[in-house]
């Protein structure tokens, strides 16, 4: 391999982090001012036809285990072309779960070629640091990466390209709310009271820039004694269930709290994957189903709206 086909992650943000805080003063303005998102004038990356944001308001929910598991189920069980994009720059996991590693090639557009496993293209700036390396950025650097790892990627012909956001609803998500022209968002929280008052902030901000909601996941619902079976509701019961009804919402499933979903994510091999006949797998196929007929649902609605033409 030609060591100068790889791209650094010094070229990743070189070229146009210059540039970031003047775009974003005016983009900020822009939803401030008016009240609202720009999603009909927000660029589309080509060939993807569905970008959909896995988020959470907080970290430590198993935001980007979801990712995972829902982008396999999209592309094993659905059927579906599927892309994967890492863009929780300061954590970045996908690699590891996704049992990925070495440096994207650039093809001649100068655009990054996707690494792929179990059938979904990845992109994550895990491949382009050392595994142990930090992130020490500030807010131009890491826009100007996120923009690279969106429309600097060669992602190809997607059905659905899943985004592993960052926790909470800071700079980067805003920024990649605004910027990608996002057909959803799925929200992912733990049925805790703590957690839920941060999915409802993570559900507010993309309500704010006219990013439709998908649904709510419940994860890490019950965790089941693998001797026994007995159910315990360590994180409390139906939180996620009633902060979807409250804020209507619709709710997309239940995931529990197993060992074997932590062992296979530290390994490289997702549970619908490793498992597929299980149970937590037939919840995440069940998700990525209902995902799918949300997406068609608000596809939908959108053609049938009214134009007005001028």
């Amino acid at each position: 391999m030609d060591i100068a086909r790889l791209i650094s992650v010094k070229q990743l943000v070189k070229s146009s982090s210059s540039n970031f805080k003047r775009a974003d003063a005016v983009r900020w303005y822009a939803v401030s001012a008016n009240g609202k998102g720009v999603n009909a004038t927000k660029p589309h990356i080509e060939g993807v036809k569905d970008i959909i944001a896995v988020a959470s308001g907080k970290g430590g929910v198993g935001k980007s285990t979801t990712a995972v598991n829902l982008a396999v189920a999209l592309a094993k069980t659905c059927q579906l072309k599927v892309g994967l994009l890492d863009a929780d720059v300061y954590g970045p996991s996908i690699p590891t779960m996704m049992k990925l590693n070495g440096k994207p090639e650039v093809n001649e557009d100068m655009k990054m070629i996707p690494i792929e496993n179990y059938g979904v293209k990845c992109m994550s700036i895990g491949f382009l640091v050392g595994k142990d390396s930090p992130i020490v950025w500030r807010g131009p650097m890491v826009m100007s990466a996120l923009e690279k790892l969106t429309k600097g990627v060669a992602w190809g012909t997607l059905d659905v390209l899943v985004v592993d956001m960052p926790p909470g609803t800071g700079d980067a998500q805003l920024s990649m709310s605004q910027r990608l022209q996002l057909s959803g968002a799925l929200i992912v929280s733990t049925p805790q009271d703590v957690a839920l008052l941060d999915a409802r902030r993570g559900a507010s901000m993309f309500r704010k820039v006219e990013v439709p909601i998908l649904g709510l996941v419940e994860n890490m619902s019950c965790f089941k004694c693998p001797h026994c079976g007995e159910k315990s509701y360590i994180f409390g019961c139906g939180g996620a269930r009633k902060t979807a009804d409250e804020m209507e919402m619709e709710f997309l499933g239940e995931i529990p709290l197993e060992v074997d979903v932590r062992v296979s994510s530290d390994e490289g091999t997702p549970i619908v994957v490793s498992a597929p006949d299980c149970g937590v797998s037939k919840a995440y196929n069940q998700i990525a189903s209902n995902v799918v007929r949300r997406l068609a649902e608000l596809a939908k609605e959108g053609q049938n709206r009214p134009k007005i033409l001028l």
